[in-house]
């Protein structure tokens, strides 16, 4: 995020909807109804348009097809190579190198989504040690039955030297598309929606290695948010300030230009490094050793370093930094979307803080002193007012990173999915995503709260 109002790679998302708004096909009112407030944001399923199914215990890994994998038992479950199905060739695209590897696949079985979804962003935690990596594809049945193509999510590793961690553009079939991490119908008003998916693992290994990544949890988070410019304010019902570290994008501004233009942009990788660090996550010396040690808070640098997507040309992808904290020990991370500030309150009340995505204004959020047509903020608790306390890190200094903002504004930039920017125009909103990074083992409390919103 640049202080200035940008355009977004996922303004493209909902185009078509937004063009039926401008022309004045749908009141914005109709659009506030359906999903949000706190009647909304309880633990029903039934009551959220949200879908999300991860694939975590060892029941799970042995559920599925596997073609040269297997799983393993554990304190974290998970699936790895066991003997390899074959070998192929890789041209990385961002060096024009090509390698070969063995690799093995496991599909998962098919999950029929509770909500029919326009969009669906996937999320992963593995260790992928060197000379290992992981691509993640989805293929999905339309509600007329057909089926989508097998789609690329992500081709991932956690560190950089054996492939540049990417996404992969231009991929569609005339009915849905691929934009960077989500899957998206192309004409939600046409009513086409996606009923299920699978979701297929192939892990990659230098020749005769022996080594193999290990995955431990694969999941998917569907939706069909209604289309909105406002929601429905929800009721405050917690005071209460969780102890997270505050780190500013900002002071990094022109450092490493080559992983998004410096630091100015780094917003995601920042606010992943507050929440990995108040989980107990650190880096080491060895780790930091690569950055400039003039720079203050290295481990800021390392994050956006190892959050780059190559295709995107940014460290804003969304399943990249859930996968990367989930490369600290003992950590996962999910993307997911949450209905309302209620939802965020039952996290924060088990001491769980929240990534939330939201874009704006200058003059829609008082007291930021930006416009920004996508930003990444840490939620770290909300005031005895139920007003909203953030570690914004598009901040000057450490110090300024921790904010309050009014809970109405705050609420409804996050959980829009549609907005007009600057120019007048009808643009996209996130409509409730964030990401949520928790500890391996929970407390019941943790694991409670979580469930409440979708996630287990």
């Amino acid at each position: 995020m640049s202080r200035a109002e940008q355009p977004s790679r996922r303004t493209v998302l909902a185009a078509a909807v937004a063009a039926a708004v401008a022309a004045g096909a749908m009141p914005a009112a109709a659009h506030a109804a359906p999903w949000a407030g706190p009647a909304a944001a309880g633990s029903d399923p039934a009551s959220r348009p949200v879908d999300y199914r991860a694939w975590t215990t060892f029941s799970d890994w042995r559920g599925g097809t596997a073609r040269g994998t297997r799983a393993v038992a554990g304190a974290r479950p998970g699936v790895v190579i066991a003997a390899p199905a074959g070998t192929t060739e890789y041209t990385d695209p961002h060096t024009g190198t090509t390698a070969g590897w063995e690799y093995a696949t496991w599909t998962s079985p098919v999950h029929r989504l509770a909500v029919p979804s326009t969009e669906v962003i996937a999320s992963w935690n593995a260790h992928t040690p060197g000379g290992t990596w992981l691509q993640v594809e989805l293929r999905g049945t339309y509600s007329d039955g057909t089926d989508t193509p097998w789609y690329v999510m992500g081709r991932w590793a956690a560190g950089d030297q054996d492939i540049k961690r990417t996404s992969v553009d231009d991929q569609g079939d005339g009915r849905s598309s691929v934009w960077t991490d989500t899957f998206s119908v192309d004409d939600a008003s046409s009513g086409l929606r996606l009923v299920s998916y699978r979701l297929r693992l192939t892990l990659y290994r230098r020749p005769g290695t022996g080594l193999t990544p290990t995955v431990w949890r694969l999941g998917a988070m569907g939706s069909d948010i209604p289309d909105r410019f406002t929601v429905p304010a929800s009721t405050p019902g917690l005071a209460r300030e969780l102890s997270v570290p505050r780190y500013s994008q900002e002071i990094h501004k022109g450092q490493y230009p080559e992983y998004d233009n410096g630091g100015e942009a780094w917003c995601s990788p920042t606010s992943s490094q507050m929440i990995i660090e108040y989980w107990g996550g650190r880096l080491t010396e060895e780790q930091l050793a690569w950055v400039d040690p003039s720079y203050a808070d290295p481990q800021v640098c390392h994050a956006a370093r190892h959050t780059y997507d190559h295709q995107y040309a940014g460290c804003g992808n969304w399943p990249f930094n859930a996968a990367y904290a989930a490369t600290f020990k003992g950590l996962q991370g999910v993307v997911t979307r949450l209905g309302s500030l209620t939802d965020l309150e039952t996290l924060i009340a088990a001491g769980i803080p929240a990534i939330t995505s939201q874009s704006f204004l200058e003059k829609e959020l008082t007291g930021a002193g930006y416009g920004t047509s996508g930003h990444l903020m840490t939620v770290i608790g909300f005031t005895a007012d139920g007003d909203v306390i953030a570690n914004d890190p598009a901040s000057d200094d450490n110090e300024a990173v921790r904010r309050v903002y009014k809970r109405r504004e705050w609420e409804n930039i996050w959980l829009r999915t549609k907005r007009y920017n600057a120019s007048g125009k009808v643009v996209s909103g996130t409509g409730g995503v964030c990401y949520l990074y928790f500890p391996a083992r929970l407390s019941p409390r943790q694991r409670k709260a979580l469930a409440a919103v979708g996630v287990r």
